[in-house]
């Protein structure tokens, strides 16, 4: 692919424009099965999250991927504890290891619960130079004690994009959970579980097409750019 002509855009940086290459855009062969994490919005004894969870952690691992689940129970509010508290320590090395996420929250008061938002707001969207989220896959689901929402799953799909994640179209929201799995936790044959086996489907298939070229998807001209002019003023400082 031959480079661009930039000479008639006089505000684009030649130095830190990256025009996109066929190896770019190859999907790389996968050497380790996908690393998947899954969030639950609800600290209940008999948590419909939870169950739903971890019927997705077994689908996911049928489809070949490597799973962990946070227990929220211990973490603090966001800003009532500093970041080294062991249960935020322990999300964000978790966040860390994942290559795509699974956000499953009840929905509560028309929206995800306090639960599921701490835990999202105790992940950052930078470390540094170091961005936890971006580039890694996202599924959202919701599970709701009354009829059929997407409330919850709507508000995690912002976040998601705040979060700089390749979040998928696919999702799923359960109605009246509390029919829907039986007294072990294991989710009934129905439409909503055919749903959930296609989202996860669709989580796996984005995730090995995505994390090998994830980087250069997620890679921005302003940043690159304002990355240029830092180094250059730091090179200039060192001069002096």
């Amino acid at each position: 692919m031959e480079a661009p002509d930039l000479s008639d855009l006089p505000n684009i940086d030649p130095d830190t424009f990256e025009a996109p290459t066929t190896a770019d855009l190859l999907p790389q062969a996968p050497t380790h099965p996908p690393r998947i994490l899954l969030l639950y919005g609800s600290l209940r004894e008999r948590s419909f999250s939870r169950f739903q969870a971890q019927e997705v952690a077994r689908l996911l691992e049928a489809f070949g991927a490597e799973t962990r689940i946070f227990n929220p129970s211990g973490l603090p509010l966001p800003d009532d504890a500093p970041a080294d508290h062991p249960k935020v320590a322990e999300l964000r090395e978790l966040s860390a290891w994942s290559e795509g996420q699974v956000w499953c929250s009840p929905e509560r008061h028309g929206a995800m619960t306090g639960i599921m938002k701490a835990q999202i707001d105790w992940i950052p969207l930078s470390l540094g130079a170091v961005r936890p989220t971006q580039g890694k896959t996202l599924a959202v689901m919701q599970v709701s004690g009354g009829s059929q929402s997407f409330n919850a799953v709507n508000q995690m799909r912002v976040l998601g994009r705040w979060m700089r994640m390749i979040t998928i179209p696919n999702q799923s929201s359960v109605a009246k959970a509390y029919e829907q799995f039986d007294e072990a936790g294991r989710m009934k044959p129905s439409p909503y579980y055919d749903r959930v086996v296609d989202v996860v489907e669709e989580l796996v298939k984005f995730t090995l097409l995505t994390r090998g070229p994830a980087a250069y998807l997620t890679s921005r001209y302003s940043e690159r750019k304002e990355a240029a002019e830092k180094l250059s003023a730091r090179v200039k400082l060192s001069a002096i």
